[in-house]
C-alpha cells in the first residue's frame, strides 16, 4: 500500500516566529478538515513516554488545552503514563493528521497542572465522564467489564445529574512545555518537508529544515 502525496509544500518563509502560533495556525486548518469530515478527531495525540529504565510506551489521549507554555491534557495519576513521567518527565507528543498529508511532533517535557486549573478542566467536562474519572482505577487489572460498570451505577447513585462531583485527588492534568516542534508536510517523491523549531537557552526559536 502506498500513498503518493501532493499536498502544497511548507517552505520556511511561510512560518511564523513561535511554535505554537505554528501550530495554532495548523490546527485551525485540521480542525476545518474536521467540519468537512476529512479529519477524525483533529485534538487527538499520540502520548510517547518511557520508564525509568528506558522502556517506552504510547497511547493516544485528547488535547485539551495548548498556549504559549505548551499542550495540556488530563488522565489519572496513577495511570501508567502518569507513573511514568513522575519517574522520567521527557515526553514525545504525535498529532497524526494523515488525510491532509501533515504530522507534527513534539519533544518536551512534562509537568503537573496545579489543582485550580484542574479543577476548573473537571467542572467542564460532562457529567458521566465526572463519574468515569473516580470508576476508573486506570492502567489497573480487573477482573470484568461487570466490575467497572458496578462502579459506575454506584457513583451516579450517589452524584446524581445536576450534583456536583467532587475532584478526584488522583486525576489531573499535565502540560508539555515544548523543546523541539516539528510540522512534517507529506510531499511527492517521499521528499516531504520538515521544518523543526528548537527552543534556545534564552528562550527563544530557531527554525531548521530536516532531509526528510
Amino acid at each position: 500500500m502506498r500513498a503518493h502525496y501532493r499536498a502544497e509544500g511548507l517552505v520556511e518563509a511561510d512560518l511564523v516566529a513561535h511554535p505554537m502560533d505554528q501550530f495554532a495556525r495548523w490546527f485551525k486548518q485540521a480542525a476545518q478538515a474536521s467540519v468537512q469530515g476529512m479529519v477524525y478527531e483533529p485534538n487527538a495525540m499520540v502520548v510517547s513516554t518511557a520508564d525509568a529504565e528506558g522502556r517506552p510506551s504510547s497511547r493516544t489521549v485528547l488535547l485539551k488545552q495548548y498556549d504559549e507554555q505548551g499542550f495540556v491534557f488530563y488522565t489519572n495519576y496513577d495511570s501508567r503514563k502518569a507513573r511514568e513521567l513522575s519517574e522520567n518527565p521527557y515526553v514525545s507528543l504525535l498529532f497524526p493528521w494523515h488525510p491532509m498529508a501533515r504530522q507534527v511532533i513534539v519533544t518536551g517535557t512534562a509537568r503537573r497542572t496545579g489543582r485550580d486549573e484542574t479543577a476548573a478542566y473537571f467542572r467542564t467536562r460532562p457529567h458521566g465522564s465526572q463519574l468515569g474519572a473516580w470508576a476508573s482505577a486506570q492502567s489497573s487489572v480487573i477482573s470484568s467489564r461487570d466490575e467497572l460498570d458496578a462502579a459506575y451505577e454506584e457513583l451516579s447513585a450517589r452524584y446524581p445529574e445536576g450534583e456536583q462531583v467532587p475532584v478526584p485527588p488522583h486525576w489531573g492534568g499535565f502540560r508539555v512545555a515544548p523543546q523541539t516542534v516539528e510540522f512534517w508536510q507529506g510531499r511527492e517523491n517521499r521528499l516531504h518537508d520538515r521544518l523543526r523549531y528548537v527552543v534556545e537557552p534564552d528562550g527563544s526559536w530557531r527554525a531548521e529544515r530536516l532531509s526528510p
